[in-house]
């Protein structure tokens, strides 16, 4: 079960209040690499934003030294390209939204969390799953 410091049980909910949906298991993505943007107390970076990620997000990324793009085997990470979906630290899409390169967001699929630091209007901004 996934550590749940928000609340017990280790359900965790979604940024408009149901159940986190999954975020991408090919990549494999996630802190806990379960598949859904999870957190918990080890989390420093809280990967909670499920992005699908552009090539624009991936140079800004890199540009700020964050390379998503190159595969690193030694921590088993095969590397990102556009058009894959990831779990991003809330911290690193707020900053990418202050400069205008925000990638997609799917909102079902981020963790609640992420509230903390991103306001549910920047989300809805860049939802691809809002009706």
């Amino acid at each position: 079960m996934i550590p749940d410091e928000f609340g017990g049980g280790g359900v965790q909910r979604n940024v408009l209040g149901g159940p986190l949906g999954s975020c991408s298991e090919r990549p494999l993505t996630g802190f806990f690499r379960d598949g859904c943007c999870n957190t918990g107390p080890d989390d420093l970076g809280l990967h909670t934003v499920c992005v699908i990620l552009t090539e624009e997000f991936l140079a800004f990324s890199k540009m700020r030294g964050n390379d998503l793009s190159t595969p690193r085997p030694e921590f088993d990470f095969p590397g990102l390209n556009p058009g894959n979906r990831w779990c991003l630290c809330a911290a690193r899409w707020r900053e990418a939204y202050d400069a205008g390169m925000a990638p997609n967001v799917v909102l079902n699929a981020t963790n609640e969390t992420t509230l903390d630091i991103v306001s549910l209007d920047a989300l809805k901004a860049h939802a691809v799953d809002l009706n």
